[in-house]
């Protein structure tokens, strides 16, 4: 919600200097009309971002579209202004594009995010569309702030733009989660490949584990190019360090370990073969040479299977701990840097 935090937080954050003209309380009165719904807007994206339950981020989604619908009543019933209604007009169809927007536009991103996991685009499209949505509340907003100028200049008032407790609140809050979805892309591309060549390795397709290797390791290897350059967020590089630990694991998994993987796959299907033609044999028919390369085989087949399963506790340990350093490393940036707000 950029565009929307940002717009709000520059309305809210106009003060007037020649308050006691009535074009100045006029234009003080619609200002006014903004700060309830600063308030909602802030209490949604802290609810968002610091865990809070669905119902309750709901429940702040709906008294915000409340706010600005009280809003939108209000200044649409405001008289023109000495017969000027450009002004009022553009607030209105303003905040009625944050309602429809907040209602229609983020109802289907919430069903967007239901699926939003199952996929890289997915991902993608459903932070996409929030991004568009921003973009039509930014676009709005300009024409706001240009009849607003017009009318402080036709009524000859000094605006002096500030930015208010809240509203550096609001704008902080869009920076956080800006910089926030830049890095979770780049970590939910190999994420989300690494769990296709896992599905591939369950189903023991060699085929289906070489082609999701070489998907993982190019989005690993792509990614942590692309990581490189971010600057730290104010000072704070955990959640790139994170983010760049957990694509180092899927890149050296995918270059070093999975072609262990494949190579004992083909062991498997190799023994299995091997002891499916043994079995079929009758016993008096198996030469003392049929039973040692049997025998052989099982020893170095089961050789084999102790070391993979090695390996992959290995990894499943790495795996985990590296999942829960950036799990803990997203939890404590939203709340190190996202502001608490109790509104």
């Amino acid at each position: 919600m950029k565009g929307f935090y940002l717009s709000l937080a520059l309305i809210a954050g106009v003060t007037i200097a020649q308050a006691q003209s009535e074009a100045s309380q006029y234009l003080e009165a619609i200002g006014n009309e903004f700060h309830q719904i600063s308030q909602n807007s802030m209490s949604y994206t802290s609810a968002a971002s610091h865990g809070k339950s669905a119902r309750k981020i709901e429940k702040r989604r709906t008294e915000l579209i409340t706010s600005i619908r009280a809003a939108e009543t209000k200044i649409r019933r405001m008289k023109p202004f000495a017969g000027d209604a450009a002004l009022r007009d553009s607030i209105v169809a303003y905040l009625v594009l944050d309602r429809i927007v907040m209602t229609e536009d983020y109802g289907k991103i919430l069903n967007m995010e239901e699926i939003a996991e199952q996929s890289y685009d997915a991902m993608e499209a459903y932070l996409l569309a929030k991004e568009k949505a921003e973009e039509k509340l930014e676009a709005a907003y300009d024409r706001v702030s240009d009849q607003q100028k017009l009318f402080a200049d036709r009524n000859n008032i000094k605006l002096v733009e500030s930015t208010s407790k809240l509203g550096k609140k609001l704008e902080k809050s869009s920076q956080v989660i800006t910089y926030y979805n830049k890095i979770y892309l780049l970590f939910f591309k190999s994420y989300k490949n690494e769990a296709y060549l896992m599905s591939a390795l369950d189903k023991k397709d060699v085929s289906a584990m070489e082609q999701t290797k070489n998907t993982l390791l190019a989005s690993a290897e792509q990614d942590l190019e692309k990581i490189g350059p971010i600057p730290a967020f104010n000072g704070d590089n955990s959640l790139k360090n994170a983010c760049q630990q957990m694509l180092a694991f899927y890149k050296m998994e995918a270059s070093q370990k999975v072609p262990e993987m494949v190579n004992f796959q083909l062991k498997q299907e190799n023994f299995q073969k091997m002891n499916a033609a043994m079995q079929a044999k009758r016993p008096a028919d198996r030469t003392q040479a049929d039973v040692d390369n049997y025998n052989k085989s099982v020893k170095e087949f089961n050789t084999a299977v102790e070391k993979i399963n090695v390996m992959h506790n290995e990894l499943n340990k790495k795996r985990g701990s590296l999942l829960e350093q950036w799990n803990n490393a997203v939890e404590n940036f939203l709340d190190k840097h996202v502001p608490k707000h109790n509104g």
